[in-house]
This record gives C-alpha cells, structure tokens and sequence, in this order.
C-alpha cells in the first residue's frame, strides 16, 4: 500500500485532452515521473479541480470541445494562486505561440510532442511556481518594506524611519525639507501616527494653493460679519485641528505677514480669528513641508529668519529617489501590485533591461514620476512582464548618468582640455556619488564588471592627486 502522506505531499498536475490516448499516455508518463495526475476531457469538467487550487501545473490541448484552452488560461489566471499553464497543439504556429505567451502561459509545446521534453517542461514549471510562492511567503516573513505608507529598506529610508520615531513624541514643530515628489506629507502624517495626538485630527492644507487675502481667514477662521459674505462665524484650520497635527505644506509660499502670526502662535499656541475681539488657545503641533531651500530664501529676505529657526527645531530631510537607489525595485513591484488591483491586471514584474534603464533615469519627480510611470505601463502593457517598450520615451533615451552636476561644463571651462585619464576618474566619482557609494550599481551604470571598476578606482588612487 502506498504511502499516503508521499502521495498528497506530491504536486499534482491536471491534463485537458480531448483525444482519450494522449491522455493516457501524458497520465502515465507524469505518474512515472512523480507527479499525482488529473485528466479531463473538456476545459468545463477540468474547472472545478482548477478552482479548488490543487493542480500546481495544467497541460491542455490549444483547440478543445466548447472553450479551448486559452479560454481556460484566461479563467486560471484570475484564481488567487494561478497554476503553471503549458499549452499543446497540433496546429502549432508562432502566431498561436506568441499569442499564447502573452497570455500568461508559461510554455508551448507542439505535437508529436517529445514526452521527455514535456516532463523536463512540467518539472521546470512547477519548480519556477513553487520558488514563486516561497518568495510571496518570504516577502510576507520581512514585510514589504511599508512604514506609514513609505517604501524603503535603504539605509537613507531606514535613517528616516528612526528620525521619526524619534521625533514623534516630541510636542514642537517639525520642518520637513525635500524635492517635490518625495512624499513629505507621508512623513508628516507618519510623525503624527507615532505621536500621542488623536489620530483623527490631522489637518493638511497647501499654502501655496489659497489667496493670500483668504489664507488667514482659512488658517484662523473668522466671526461673524467679520468681512463682506461672513454671514457666520467659522473655525479655522488651527481650531480643526487641536488637540491633532496641522501640516502647513509648501511653507515657503506664505506671504510675509502671516509668517509673523505663525511664528507668533508657535511661541504661545493663540490663535485670535479674523474680526475676532479675543484669542483661544490651542494645542496643535505644526508640521511645515517645503521643496524650497529655506536657509537661501532667509538669504534672500524673502523667509523670516526668525520664523526659520523655530521650525527648525526638529528636522527632517526626505532623500530623493536617485538617492535610495536601492528601493527602485521594491517602490516599482509595490506600484505594480497596486494597479493590478486597479485595473484588473496579472502583471508579474518587470524586465532585467527594463529595470536597468530605470535605474539609469535620474527622477527628477521623485517616487510620484515613478508611480506616474509605473501606471502608465500597467496600463497599457499586455504581457507578463513591463518591458522596455513600455516605458516612457524619456526613460528609454535617458543618458545613463545626467551631467546634472555640469561635469563636462567644469572639466572644459578651465580652459585646459584634461587627459582621458582625468575625465574618466571625475565621472567614475560622479556615478558613486549619485549611488550613494554603491559599487554594484556604479559599475551597472558605467557598464563594467564590479572588478574592473574596483581596478580602475586602484589605479585612479595610485595616480597623481586631484587638483584643489
């Protein structure tokens, strides 16, 4: 008697054949080979097994009584853990084998078919789902990576998350710094997460999106009669907020005088509303979020310096995306989770090239450019996996390391042309600093193997000095 415990530890795999002798001899050539066998005539009667979720591969003949057997491929790759899928004809072309793998089969074999080749193809099939679901179940073990709402297992994303916590019990303000599209807000709402303050008394208002003559009414509120369509008292933004959070983004746009009534209100927490005849006091924690480099806008008069350095009492910087390299792949497979879901799609990843010329792109909007991205090829990609061709125009030509710095502006405007020598180890320093000392992904971008890289740094540091 066989072992039953070996018996429902084996994977099983389910054949859709119409004609009764190739199915026998599939049945008896997976069994042979370790495999529990389901054998079915139809795509219908082979369904119900299918949505049970026990078969770990199916092989089906192309052309079928009824529904043929892309039409079950379709059905199978809706179910919650699709199985492998290989696909069999006799009237195999390229058309039918591109049209199948665009569909999500994972092979296609034609008849005669070889039957060692098949066992070879079912085995290597089952094996690539299997180590599919042990990474689903790794990736479950650590974790996504998610802290409030941000991605990032990188040491600048991991500095972050510490600062935060760090911060959050604190009870004064909080300037958040970084360019735009690196998710400030996302800080400023994980700040009050972490906080003691009522979760639900989190206000967030855009500085740069109200008028001036209605920022402080918004802000402040206003009583009754107080200016010209004041019918009514409001409360302000302040008053909503108390007792919470109040994220003041784009800091850098408010005009000059309500600069001075912030800073006032930070000093002693009242807040007297527009037309109002006495103040109230509040306890609400200020957050302020700018793109703007404040320390050249006090320079420059246009921020009060005052103003400045009580915001600065605890801040934060958000690295930018060129900055956290690492994450890319982690932030692009959380996007395209996230709009397979929107969209209804099975996108399974990305390419190795298309991943590449991602990495090779320099951001300048940030996460949100590479969630913009991301959509856009979900969208209209009809394959596996995104590929090259679905990224924008402006990914695939990017050059591989922008001369953001002005690189070839400096080397030349010396008036001296420098030796190769010179070029090759001021872009090799360029490409390291915008990796952030990441050797593996400097010697991706440059297009050379880690050991020539590590060969030319030794010769570069062997070398003469660099000029002062």
């Amino acid at each position: 008697m066989p072992d039953l415990a070996a018996v429902i530890q084996r994977p099983m795999v389910c054949i859709v054949e119409d004609d009764a002798g190739l199915r026998r001899l599939f049945e008896d050539v997976l069994q042979e080979a370790g495999y529990v066998v389901s054998t079915f005539s139809d795509a219908e009667s082979a369904w119900d097994i299918l949505a049970g979720g026990e078969p770990v591969v199916v092989v089906s003949d192309l052309r079928l009584p009824r529904a043929d057997g892309l039409a079950l491929l379709e059905r199978a790759r809706a179910l919650p853990v699709p199985p492998g899928f290989i696909l069999i004809t006799a009237f195999g072309t390229i058309a039918d084998a591109v049209r199948a793998l665009k569909q999500g089969a994972d092979d296609f074999l034609t008849k005669p078919v070889d039957l060692d080749h098949l066992v070879l193809c079912v085995r290597r099939v089952e094996q690539d789902r299997r180590l599919r679901q042990e990474l689903e179940q790794y990736r479950r073990l650590l974790g996504s990576g998610d802290y409030h709402g941000m991605i990032g297992r990188s040491p600048p994303m991991q500095r972050l998350f510490t600062r935060i916590r760090q911060m959050a019990k604190a009870s004064g303000p909080v300037l958040i710094t970084g360019e735009s599209g690196v998710g400030k807000e996302l800080v400023a709402r994980a700040l009050h997460a972490e906080s003691q303050r009522p979760r639900d008394r989190f206000v967030a208002v855009n500085c740069a999106g109200l008028p001036p003559e209605l920022l402080e009414s918004e802000l402040f509120g206003h009583a009754a009669g107080a200016f010209t369509g004041a019918i009514r008292a409001r409360q302000g933004l302040f008053a909503e907020a108390d007792g919470g959070t109040l994220l003041l983004d784009e800091i850098g746009e408010l005009p000059a005088a309500m600069q001075a009534k912030l800073l006032r209100i930070l000093d002693d927490g009242y807040v007297r509303p527009v037309g109002a005849n006495r103040e109230e006091q509040l306890d609400v924690r200020v957050i302020a979020a700018t793109n703007r480099d404040l320390e050249r806008e006090v320079a420059e008069r246009r921020f009060r310096s005052d103003l400045f350095y009580r915001l600065e009492t605890f801040a934060l910087r958000v690295p930018p995306l060129r900055e956290r390299s690492d994450d890319l792949e982690l932030l692009t497979a959380h996007f395209i989770d996230r709009f397979n879901v929107g969209r209804e799609r099975q996108i399974k990843g990305i390419t190795s090239e298309a991943l590449r010329r991602l990495r090779q792109y320099p951001f300048p909007g940030n996460v949100r450019e590479l969630g913009n991205i991301v959509e856009r090829a979900v969208t209209f990609c009809n394959e596996r996996e995104i590929g090259l061709d679905h990224l924008p125009d402006r990914v695939r030509e990017a050059a591989t390391v922008p001369d953001r710095g002005g690189l070839l502006r400096e080397l030349l405007g010396t008036g001296e042309l420098p030796g190769l020598a010179e070029v090759e180890r001021r872009y090799i320093e360029l490409v390291l600093s915008r990796v952030d000392g990441n050797k593996r992904r400097a010697a991706e971008i440059l297009g050379i193997g880690r050991r020539t890289l590590y060969r030319r740094l030794s010769s570069h540091e062997d070398g003469p000095p660099p000029p002062v």
